[in-house]
């Protein structure tokens, strides 16, 4: 956004984000922390296109809106995650999942996101189970097929 351009800033995990270099000249560096633009950022041709969803079939959307969607977006999602994290953190557990994603939602005032994200969750998880149960099935007949004499 405009207002960081030219600016070094460090965000709350200590991460330097380098606004002046720009996307094709920045650089991911371990030693000092520097995060490539597009690692940071969604890619804005997904911005866009989830944008253009919601409008009207002839409305248009500048590059201005696109990129400003794009920071914020992806800003959020660090938000949202940073404080899934801390969480996972505290109880001692590296991996981040949907539960820790619906609490940060919740625990950020954000409510409305999280009992949506849970309903969604839940469906997944169902639709993940009968899949699974499926393939089972499949690899249990294949395998009585295998072992049959002819």
């Amino acid at each position: 956004m405009a207002d960081k351009i030219g600016i070094n800033n460090l965000d709350s995990e200590g991460l330097k984000y380098n606004f002046a270099a720009g996307a094709a000249s920045s650089v991911l560096s371990g030693e000092d922390g520097i995060i490539k633009e597009q690692d940071r950022l969604l890619p804005i041709a997904n911005v866009g296109r989830i944008m253009k969803q919601i409008l009207p079939p002839n409305a248009k959307i500048s590059k201005e809106a696109k990129e400003t969607m794009q920071e914020c977006v992806s800003e959020f999602i660090s938000f949202v995650t940073g404080e899934a994290s801390d969480k996972c953190h505290k109880e001692k557990r590296k991996t981040v999942n949907g539960d820790d994603v619906c609490w940060a939602l919740a625990t950020l005032g954000f409510d409305n996101y999280a009992e949506q994200l849970k309903r969604y969750l839940h469906r997944y998880r169902e639709q993940e189970g009968e899949r699974v149960s499926q393939n089972r099935a499949i690899e249990r007949s294949d395998s009585s097929l295998a072992t049959r004499p002819f």
